[in-house]
Order: C-alpha cells, then structure tokens, then sequence
C-alpha cells in the first residue's frame, strides 16, 4: 500500500511555543499578561529597527553634507541639519507621555 510520500516542510520563522497539555486553560489575567509581555517584545524590536535606520540615515546624511560640490547646496545643508537632528534623537530619545522607560 503506497501512501503519499513525505514532504519536507521548511522550518518557521520564530520560535513555536509549546502547550502543556496536563495545565488548564490560559486565564483571562493570564492571557492578557502574555499579550502584553509579547507586545513589548514586539515594540522593543520595532526600537531596535528604528535605531539601525536612524543610524543608517545620519551616515548618509553625513556622506552627502560632506559631498562637496556634488550635491546641491540646499540638499547638503539639509542633510547636515539631518545628520545632527538624527544624532541627538538618538542620543536623547523621546519617550512616550506618561511612561519612564520602556523595559518593564
């Protein structure tokens, strides 16, 4: 009796979470505290994002203020004012109203 042959499946992307099936179901307390838990996962990664393409943007930034006659003059000094906007963000970064910091 010829089945169907296997398929190989490719592995997914993150970490797959395994239930317990001995422990009861998830409380609304509990649920609300893994959603929260992974949203700030999730927001955290979306900061760490946000830093690589604030660095990223004030070294091109600095690269076409620097440019010389190249580049516009206009285009290089808002580009300079954008490498030194970007530098101090990330030096001082605003935080959200009414919060301290964002790790827990």
């Amino acid at each position: 009796m010829a089945g169907k042959p296997l398929k190989i499946v490719p592995p997914v992307p993150g970490v797959a979470e395994i239930y317990d099936l001995g422990r009861g179901p998830e409380t609304t307390a509990q649920r609300v505290e893994r959603l929260q838990t992974e949203a700030r996962l999730l927001a955290r990664e979306e900061i760490e994002r946000l830093d690589r393409d604030l660095r990223r943007l004030a070294d091109q930034a600095r690269t076409i203020a620097d440019g010389g006659e190249a580049y516009p003059a206009g285009i290089r000094e808002l580009a300079g004012r954008i490498g030194v906007d970007t530098a101090r963000t990330r030096r001082d970064p605003p935080r959200p109203s009414g919060t301290l910091a964002l790790d827990p």
